[in-house]
């Protein structure tokens, strides 16, 4: 990509996602494949009149903590990782992973003493960003492994990032306000509604929404973004529902995703792939077998399945919803040490209705 266009990136993630003040403290947290992006981003802060961090990772390291480490060692919860979720007002990530099948061969009960391990600080970022203590960001590098796990070039899907991200647009800025517009529009429409009801293959899921706040997602905590948002009521979930994309996490693909809740509470799951990984992150703790996160993707310029959670959960026409922790702003009291998005498509025939009106009718918003 042109030295322009990582520019332009940076300037948008650091003036409008993060609104990057004088003398804010700005965390620059990606891969090494994403050198040059950092760089930009570095630049960008210095040039707002931030005090920038950079916090490189590489390639492999925490796959060799994983496999090796003893489970006090996955326990340790490093001074970096502290800082930049306490003590930063600005925070900006960029994945830029080099092989998104590195941890597959890690066993689960290991990644959830590593993940358990780090819920206080996940929390801490949630109840900063809702109290305004932090504004962050995560975006997402086009390497190669994310163009073939996407059955795309590098090239061709490093053109579909930039699109996804307004960033082939003359004004990004401006294209995503406009966005704010329209998802303002729907929320207005559907903030004082109580019950959500979802229909589609093997899918007839009620849930409630009543007294939440919905969360205008609009390029600032994700890049790209395009996402409406709530915490439903804990114990409202009661039907069943089949993932139409798999879930795509720590190097698995758990494929045919079907759950079924009764009173809010998963109850029984099953998979035609991982399925005995798919359970024990649902054991994971009291909090991971409720929602925290139920959302409708706005997001028409990201078009396809790509495997990656940042982009797939924004395909506009697709409703998705996140087992564990919810985001306090949102009103959700859910609390865990996943947040596990899963997605149904509705582009190909399924419905939502909201107080029994039609809200999205096969992937199209029709209020």
């Amino acid at each position: 990509m042109a030295e322009s266009v990582l520019d332009r990136w940076a300037r948008v993630l650091v003036n409008y996602s993060v609104e990057t003040k004088p003398g804010a403290v700005a965390a620059i947290q990606g891969g090494t494949a994403a050198e040059p992006l950092l760089r930009a981003i570095y630049r960008e802060v210095v040039k707002a009149g931030g005090s920038p961090v950079m916090l490189p990772t590489f390639s492999g390291d925490e796959t060799a903590l994983l496999a090796t480490g003893s489970d006090e060692q996955l326990r340790y919860v490093s001074p970096l990782e502290r800082f930049a979720a306490a003590d930063v007002d600005v925070s900006i990530r960029v994945s830029a992973e080099e092989n998104t099948k590195s941890n597959s061969g890690i066993d689960p009960a290991r990644q959830r003493i590593f993940q358990t391990a780090r819920a206080d600080l996940r929390r801490a970022r949630m109840e900063r960003a809702a109290k305004g203590e932090l504004r962050w960001t995560l975006t997402l590098y086009p390497t190669d492994a994310y163009a073939q796990d996407a059955d795309m070039s590098t090239a061709a899907f490093a053109d579909f990032i930039l699109d996804a991200c307004k960033l082939n647009e003359p004004d990004p800025v401006a294209a995503w306000r406009e966005l704010r517009d329209e998802q303002q529009r729907l929320i207005d429409w559907i903030a004082d509604k109580d019950e959500v009801h979802i229909v589609a293959p093997d899918t007839d899921l009620t849930l409630s929404v009543k007294g939440r706040t919905w969360i205008n997602s609009d390029g600032h905590r994700n890049f790209p973004s395009g996402e409406i948002f709530t915490g439903p009521i804990e114990t409202s979930a009661n039907g069943h529902i089949r993932f139409s994309f798999p879930v795509v996490t720590a190097g698995r693909e758990i494929q045919d995703i079907r759950l079924r809740f009764e009173d809010g509470k998963v109850v029984d799951a099953s998979a035609a792939r991982d399925e005995d990984y798919l359970i024990q992150t649902l054991d994971s703790d009291e909090g991971a077998r409720f929602l925290g996160e139920f959302a409708f993707g706005t997001n028409f310029n990201i078009t396809r399945f790509t495997k990656n959670i940042l982009l797939d959960e924004k395909i506009g026409g697709t409703i998705h919803m996140a087992l564990g922790a919810g985001y306090p702003d949102s009103g959700s009291t859910n609390r865990s040490a996943i947040h596990w998005d899963m997605i149904c498509d509705l582009r190909g025939g399924g419905t939502v209705a909201v107080d029994g009106q039609p809200f999205l009718q096969d992937g199209k918003f029709v209020v």
